[in-house]
Formats: C-alpha cells, structure tokens, sequence
C-alpha cells in the first residue's frame, strides 16, 4: 500500500508519543482507536478523522489543531496561531487553570491587535503605548541635556519660557504657575 501524503502527521504522532514515553499500544488505549489503526496512521497509510485527531491529540495532551494543520484539515494560513496554541497546551510547568488564562489573553490580543489594524488602514501598527514623547522621557525625568546639576535653564524648552529673574518671582505679565 502506497504512503498517503498527510504532511507528516504519522512522523509527528510517533515523536509525540516517544516524548510522551508511550507505546503505540498504550496510546491506542487511551485514545480509543485500534493498535492495528494507530500503527497504519503513524506509518502514513490512513487519514485519520478529525474525530480520531481529537481523541490521540487529547491522549498525547498535545493541541487537535496541530493535527489538524498536519493532516490537512485546516489551512496552513492558522498554523502560527496554532502552533503559539499548541505551545502553551504542551507546556508541563503550566496548570490547566494558567494555560486557559494564556489562552484567553492571547486570543484578546489577537483581536485587539486585528481591530487596530483594520482601522489604521492594515498597517498592523499597534498604537496602544501612549504618546511616543513620554517614552523619551519616562516619569518627567531630566532630559540628557539638563544633567550634572543644572537647574534646567539649559533645556530645549526652556526657550519657550521668559527666564525666571533672579528674586524668583515670575516676570511681569507672565501667569503665575502656582
């Protein structure tokens, strides 16, 4: 019988299941399919269903939508999402409460993120930093400029204002900053 090409999902499966220290034996049990089936899978001469996608994706804890981009169920075009999903489903030192919450956020961004290009026109530029300028100078620190002392008379801005006379009090006219 001639190999099938299913994008190697039969390589995949057997490397996932070797990592999850299983026989094939095993796997078939738990995921409810017949060893002679799972065998003929991982070899390439079955296209598995989706729903025997899910069931070995669940036995392996790994992501059915990486099975079903490997198999040829879902568009390649999803497998980013796909995989940053699988990621986070495969990660041992996550709970199953933090990977929801992984999940959620991610998935937030992502439409965020898909609003945002939408309207600026699908640059994909994300505007949420706030104004560019304050990032320059974070929490009003002094500016490179007005370092080693000085009082700030020497700052760019500082020429946008009359300077304050030597009595400190404003000049005349001047509103008073109080």
């Amino acid at each position: 019988m001639a190999s099938l090409n299913v994008g190697g999902l039969g390589e995949y499966l057997r490397e996932q299941r070797r990592s999850a220290q299983l026989s094939l034996r095993q796997l078939a049990e738990a995921a409810g399919v017949s060893n002679p089936y799972l065998s003929q899978i991982e070899r390439g001469l079955r296209k598995p269903s989706a729903e025997v996608l899910q069931q070995v994706a669940k036995a392996l804890r790994i992501s059915a939508e990486t099975l079903y981009v490997r198999a040829g169920i879902l568009d390649e075009k999803e497998r980013v999402e796909l995989e940053t999903r699988a990621v986070i489903l495969a990660d041992p030192s996550l709970n199953e409460r933090q990977k929801q919450v992984l999940l959620q956020i991610y998935e937030s961004f992502r439409k965020e993120n898909a609003v945002e290009s939408e309207n600026l026109g699908g640059t994909g530029r994300s505007e949420g930093l706030g104004n560019p300028d304050d990032m320059d100078n974070p929490e009003g620190a002094d500016s490179p400029d007005s370092a080693g002392g000085s009082d700030g008379a020497d700052s760019a801005d500082s020429t946008d204002k009359p300077a304050a006379p030597a009595d400190g009090h404003p000049p005349a006219g001047a509103p008073d900053s109080k």
